[in-house]
């Protein structure tokens, strides 16, 4: 009999993790608080999610929606002069491209699609409590409609997202970043426009003395804006202004107007009317997993918006938490060396990104300091993003710029896989042939112990060379 897998969350995490799981063959079942669709900001989506999706089998149903297409991202920060990150320019015309959505319609699709699957879905219902038996993880207790339910679990994936069931609930293991305790404060203009030399349908980033702006490009001519600036500063502004909607909307639109740039941007736009805020956005968990659970997406941890990595990560963890679950079953690996797995490739993809966007937040440090943190980061598993390149356009992608865009994309960690088997990194002009043609190899690998996630003939982990001897004997 099929093991049974609750998934807590139905957001990007758990609905690609459930829709892997049971293309697999897996028995899943999926609990979601809301009914679906439901609002959720993080409409800047990472070409890495591309390629998952494709994986999870949704990738159809996701284009033909008709999300704004994103080629890449536009940032005006401290004194340099525009720099542009032009996917298909750096990558390739063919390049896969990403998309700017609305996610109350885009996790819609990947909700209903993990249904088609064959996972069940139960909307409206409350996770309430992870049961545990000698420290492992071994069913869910929840309500839905009024009633008490109990189901018995082999594996739980925890997609619940900031509410942290697992690690704020049960394990009390989540640590916030002081250096990012900050506040968004968005909404939205029908009409605008985006800074000149921006790729099609990208992001523009504009910095701040007190923070930083996003202008997104969504479709139907709708543009999300928003300011990001440090609690310090946003409880200061906010004495300024009467309790309630009226003065948060208010603190919005003034701060909309001290930015030449983005009052520019938006002055033939019609706002919208309605202001969010969001709080504390950084953390993370002291362990991304154990015995019969997985952290998924932003359960684990949360990282500011400023390189909006936060579906890529959702996405990348629900793929390599399916890929633990299917490699144990199957015998391939332990569960202990799955966890391992799971641990090292999902922190790691995290600490990349972290330390990314920490650089950017020193922002008088200038463009090229940046190019050469994304190189010290991407060095050693990507020696082949380090070769110096000719720019036909030095107002566009600086030579320089290619592991940032990789970074930034999120295709740094899928490509890892190549190393799989103790062959190296990908050559050079293989992993540039790629990246033309727009594949990307889903995975990663931990070279601490020789295993990858294989994506054929199924998802799951595989070993290297001198991995695979060590487990035979």
């Amino acid at each position: 009999m099929a093991s049974e897998i609750v998934v807590m969350g139905g957001g990007p995490a758990g609905s690609i993790a459930a829709a892997l799981l049971a293309r697999q063959g897996k028995r899943v079942r999926l609990l979601e608080r809301a009914h679906f669709p439901r609002y959720h900001v993080g409409e800047s989506v990472a070409t890495s999610c591309r390629s998952i999706i494709e994986l999870a089998g949704a990738l159809e149903k996701v284009e033909a929606r008709g999300y704004q297409v994103k080629e890449g991202l536009l940032l005006r920060w401290g004194a340099e002069r525009d720099w542009v990150v032009d996917w298909p320019e750096i990558f390739g015309t063919n390049a896969q491209t990403s998309w700017q959505v609305d996610r109350a319609d885009f996790d819609d699709v990947l909700l209903r699609h993990a249904a088609s699957q064959g996972v069940e879905v139960v909307e409206g219902a409350q996770a309430r409590k992870v049961l545990f038996e000698d420290g492992r993880a071994a069913g869910v207790e929840w309500t839905h409609e009024g009633r008490e339910h109990t189901t018995r679990a082999d594996h739980v994936i925890d997609a619940t997202g900031r509410a942290g069931l697992l690690s704020v609930r049960h394990l009390d293991n989540r640590t916030p970043h002081d250096v990012f305790r900050n506040v968004a404060v968005w909404g939205y203009y029908q009409g605008g426009t985006l800074l000149p030399r921006t790729p099609r349908g990208g992001i523009n980033v504009i910095s701040a003395p007190e923070g930083w702006y996003w202008v997104i490009p969504l479709k139907d001519d709708v543009y999300s804006v928003g300011f990001v600036t440090h609690q310090d500063h946003f409880l200061k502004r906010k004495q300024r202004y009467p309790a309630g909607a009226a003065g948060v909307e208010a603190l919005f639109l003034d701060a909309v107007e001290e930015s030449e740039t983005v009052r520019e941007l938006v002055s033939d736009g019609a706002f919208q009317h309605h202001v969010r805020v969001e709080q504390d956005f950084s953390y993370t968990a002291d362990s991304f997993c154990g015995p019969g659970y997985f952290l998924a997406g932003d359960s684990a941890c949360f990282l500011d918006p400023l390189l909006s990595t936060g579906v890529h990560l959702g996405m990348y963890s629900g793929m390599l938490a399916a890929a633990s679950i299917t490699a144990t079953e199957a015998g391939d690996v332990t569960e202990d060396e799955a966890l391992a797995f799971y641990e090292a490739l999902y922190r790691n993809a995290y600490a990349r990104m972290f330390s990314m966007v920490a650089g950017f937040y020193e922002q008088y440090r200038g463009k090229s300091t940046y190019f050469w943190l994304a190189q010290r980061l991407a060095r050693g598993r990507h020696p082949e993003l380090m070769a110096p390149r000719e720019s036909p356009d030095p107002m566009r992608s600086a030579p320089d710029s290619e592991a940032f865009a990789a970074l930034t994309a999120g295709v740094l960690d899928l490509d890892d896989a190549r190393r799989a088997g103790g062959a190296g990194p990908l050559p050079a002009d293989v992993l540039a042939e790629r990246m033309s043609a727009g594949q990307h190899d889903l995975g990663g690998h931990d070279a601490a112990t020789g295993l990858y996630l294989t994506t054929a003939p199924r998802l799951g982990i595989g070993r290297s060379g001198r991995s695979a001897e060590a487990a035979r004997a």
